[in-house]
């Protein structure tokens, strides 16, 4: 029964309905040890009525093996693996050892774990409670974690259970519940009930000891009045300073130390091994003289329970006291004889962490044994466990060399894992073990990875530089990997030098010709170019790895660099096609974390497009993902271009409290994302009228570390401002440095951009013209139009002008460009006529979430739901409640309507 508890308890029954009605939910209950967190658990499980329940628990000795929890968790329904898309079944079976050589990605483990519950819900109501989560395996807590933010309408509830550590477990994206001390009425109705006949000295004592907490009220209750009845009552003197859980697991101890040796052995083996049959914990017991007959004792003292071959303490705190009140000499023995026991080819992995945590000093043996566990996790896909098994091994390893790689590998595998600190703190420590330069390069390389979010994008090219020229001469193809973070590192800080450097260094590699590798090297090289304002030859190069980057053998980081690439040349469906064929791939592999990346690049160039629903459903989903990964410079920088589509559309609220969000995050970090920001208020501006206004923001864009970037498709905006705002000289220079950039690039966009500049600052009808000829995209077109048709009203020839305003003032009001819209119908107004009353066509989708619209596309194109769930990593179920409430939103009634609406 819960005492004192009656909110809590409501909340999870609240949620336990909400599920059942179809609405997913999950809740982390955090707290002290002891607070009530697995009462509260029980009490949902025992309420959950004809739910199907699974239930997991983290204990911290275990916290090394890949994927442990997760495969208990999930075993009784291993069956139903055929039941998943093909890659999330094999993701699972090779995390669980059952089958395969490569590593699968973690986030493919993620979304096999979602649509596995999600089967099971598809059946009836599912409860998952995990207990003591704190000390999941990094591997299965990320998984489930991954699983339970993304169940939305399947009849799913996902409690997690989580104590208050040193180390805080962080659970981003999901509720939380902290559960506190109990009320002193309750404190008191608790202790009262389960000890009573207290003195009343000593029940004051306990109360004051306990502080609220149910389990230090029930044991040091029980402690104090045993000790009372037993004549052995303590005064009631002033309670010192010791932690409540500490009291608690004093007690424990207590209880245990009292108990006869042999029995205290057994709980120690007990405790040493959850995973451990009952026939192995006898066989290590007998090792060390200890029995079965040894446990009646400890279960007289309700320390343990013993059931069906399986043996349970009563609360986790027990298992840690019966391990930490065993000396360092019984721990070291029990370990060695369960080394000795487990031999079989399941179980190599706990064979070899007993092995290390009885060895005390360097063992090359152990520690290759260790490395060969580190390998295996590697393969099963757990970063954590990964980490922890080359780190241990390092530690144990004889040779300082072998020490020094271990634990750089140990370092990469806890990047992998999230755990940028620790990653950091074990690659600087490499660097003071070993003078091997290929070590050193990567140990290096990482730190600047690190520092890309701590400090700068700046600091990351200048480690990466360090890296780079270790290796330049015994392995190029690293050194380019280490010079391509170099480059494009010092492109988004504007760092010229940097950028400039990493090309001269490229160019001295020694790599094959005909090659993605070489295409993408000399791309770069071409960016210094670019980027100091002398495009003169870089237009070759750039096409060339835009067009390697299709390629089938390109990789990811390549697919970047042409995707960059296409932005500096204004190569926009070329750049499209790259990142849509990339983004295809990153989504049949699970390589979530690319997809932030990808769909930066596609962002931008549909919002410079006039696609802004597309723009926008990219961003979507790159900052929830961004922001899950804690990707917080990426997501900072996919903020800056809502802030340019904010401007675009007119939502000048969105667009400053964007901008003030970002902005301290980038400024004198990003040069990029800076700019783009500014060049999103000075667009605002400019849509407005406020021509000042908009020539500072702009001219600032168009002269800082960025301005030859993609950004010098901000100079158009910043001609227009200085026009309108009477002073074309202004811009002369920047108007100089663009002319170059667009006859070398020699494209469409930029041809077509820069006809529009010379109309304005010629007044020239044959450059307009010559703009609207070409193909620039929607809005570019539209803002066009815009111009030429105020410039046909000033020259008084009133039916064209107001062909090419109707025309704009369509397109406009077709991509919710309210501002620009504005401006059209003034100038349509002050040519005294009336604008068309005829209801623009809307496009179909401006009324969908974007969640709703990616859905809604794939669905076109014949996917079904469980296919378009494996690419969206959402449940099948929630597949089809998004398009459930798209179709009415879309005036369709059936899924293949879809097809019709031209959603492409």
């Amino acid at each position: 029964m819960l005492v004192g508890r009656d909110g809590e308890r409501d909340h999870v029954e609240r949620l336990l309905e909400q599920a059942a009605a179809g609405r997913s939910a999950a809740l982390v209950i955090r707290g002290e040890a002891g607070i009530g967190k697995s009462a509260l658990l029980d009490h949902a499980v025992a309420t959950a009525g004809g739910a199907r329940v699974v239930r997991g628990v983290g204990i911290e000795s275990e916290a090394e093996l890949a994927f442990g929890a997760l495969h208990l968790l999930l075993y009784p329904f291993l069956d139903r693996l055929d039941l998943l898309p093909g890659p999330q079944a094999g993701a699972l079976r090779g995390a669980f050892g059952l089958c395969g050589d490569t590593a699968p990605n973690p986030f493919l483990i993620g979304a096999a774990a979602l649509t596995l519950l999600a089967e099971l819900a598809a059946e009836k109501p599912l409860l998952c409670v995990v207990d003591d989560a704190q000390w999941l395996d990094r591997g299965s807590s990320d998984a489930l974690l991954f699983a339970a933010r993304r169940f939305q309408v399947d009849p799913v509830t996902v409690l997690f259970a989580v104590r208050d550590t040193a180390v805080p477990f962080h659970t981003p994206g999901i509720d939380e519940l902290r559960l506190s001390a109990l009320a002193p009425d309750a404190a008191a109705g608790l202790l009262d009930q389960n000890s009573p006949g207290l003195t009343a000295p000593m029940r004051a004592r306990v109360l004051e000891e306990a502080r609220g907490n149910p389990l230090a009220l029930l044991e040091l209750g029980a402690a104090r009045l045993a000790a009372q009845r037993a004549g052995r009552a303590e005064p009631a003197h002033q309670v010192g300073p010791l932690p409540v859980t500490r009291r608690v697991q004093e007690t424990f101890r207590e209880q245990i130390v009292s108990l006869p040796e042999a029995s205290q052995s057994m709980l120690l083996v007990a405790a040493a091994d959850r995973f451990a049959e009952m026939d192995t914990v006898l066989h290590v017991a007998r090792a060390v003289g200890a029995d079965t007959s040894d446990l009646e004792a400890a279960e007289r003292a309700g320390l343990i329970s013993v059931a069906d071959g399986e043996l349970a303490f009563r609360h986790p705190l027990v298992r840690a006291a019966a391990y930490q009140c065993a000396t360092h000499h019984q721990r070291i023995a029990v370990h060695r004889a369960f080394a000795e026991a487990l031999t079989a080819p399941d179980v190599l992995d706990r064979r070899a962490w007993h092995l290390a945590t009885a060895t005390t000093g360097p063992d090359e043996a152990v520690a290759a044994e260790l490395e060969r566990t580190a390998q295996r996790a590697e393969r099963r896909g757990g970063a954590m466990a990964v980490s922890a098994a080359y780190d241990r091994a390092g530690r144990l390893s004889v040779d300082p060399e072998l020490k020094a790689r271990r634990i750089a590998k140990a370092a990469l595998a806890a990047y992998d894992a999230g755990k940028p600190d620790r990653a950091a703190r074990l690659a600087v420590e490499v660097t003071a073990l070993t003078s091997e330069a290929s070590v050193l390069a990567e140990a290096t390389l990482l730190r600047g990875q690190i520092e890309y979010e701590r400090t700068s994008p700046e600091a990351d090219a200048a480690l990466a530089s360090e890296a780079a020229l270790l290796v330049m001469d015994s392995d190029p193809e690293r050194a380019v990997v280490m010079l391509t973070e170099m480059i494009c590192t010092g492109r988004d800080a504007g760092a010229l030098p940097l950028v400039t450097e990493g090309g001269r260094l490229m160019g001295q590699l020694r790599l094959p010709r005909e090659s993605v590798l070489r295409a993408s090297a000399e791309a770069q090289i071409s960016w210094g170019d670019v980027l100091s304002g002398r495009p003169e030859n870089a237009a070759g190069p750039l096409r060339a790895v835009i067009e390697a980057g299709r390629a089938g053998d390109a990789d990811f980081v390549h697919r970047i660099v042409a995707g960059f690439s296409g932005l500096m040349l204004a190569e926009d469906t070329a750049t499209i096609a790259v990142m849509e064929t990339m983004l295809a791939q990153v989504r049949a592999s699970g390589a979530l974390t690319w997809i932030p990346y990808a769909q930066e690049i596609v962002a931008l160039v549909q919002a410079l497009r006039g696609d802004f629903l597309t723009a926008q459903t990219c961003l979507a989903e790159a900052v929830a993902l961004g922001t899950e990964f804690g990707m917080d410079m990426e997501v900072a920088v996919l903020r800056a271009t809502s802030v340019w589509l904010a401007a675009a559309t007119g939502d000048e609220p969105r667009c400053r409290e964007l901008a003030a969000e970002v902005l301290p995050v980038l400024e004198g970090r990003h040069a990029v994302g800076t700019a783009l920001t500014s060049w999103g208020l000075g667009l605002l501006d400019l849509a407005a009228g406020r021509y000042g206004d908009a020539f500072v923001a702009l001219h600032a864009v168009c002269v800082g570390p960025a301005k030859y970037d993609f950004l010098i498709r901000a100079v158009p905006d910043l001609v227009e401002a200085a026009v309108r705002d009477g002073a074309p000289a202004r811009c002369a220079g920047q108007f100089v440095a663009f002319e170059r950039w667009a006859a070398h690039v020699d494209g469409p966009v930029a041809t077509a951009l820069l006809r529009r500049c010379q109309a304005m600052l010629d007044d020239s009808e044959e450059h307009y013209r010559a703009a609207l000829d070409l193909d620039t995209g929607r809005f570019d077109r539209a803002r066009t139009q815009l111009l030429y048709g105020e410039w046909l009203r000033r020259k008084r020839r009133r039916t064209e002008a107001r062909a090419e305003l109707d025309a704009a003032l369509t397109v406009f009001k077709r991509l919710g460009a309210s501002t620009w819209e504005g401006r059209a119908t003034t100038e349509l107004t002050a040519l005294g006529e009336r604008p068309a009353l005829e209801p623009v066509p809307d496009d179909p989708l401006r009324n969908l979430t974007p969640q709703e619209v990616q859905v809604v596309r794939l669905a076109a194109t014949g996917l079904s739901n469980k296919e378009i769930g494996a690419q969206l990593f959402l449940s099948p179920r929630t597949i089809g409640h998004h398009l459930y409430r798209a179709y009415p939103k879309l005036g369709v009634t059936r899924r293949i309507e879809l097809a019709q609406l031209g959603l492409g």
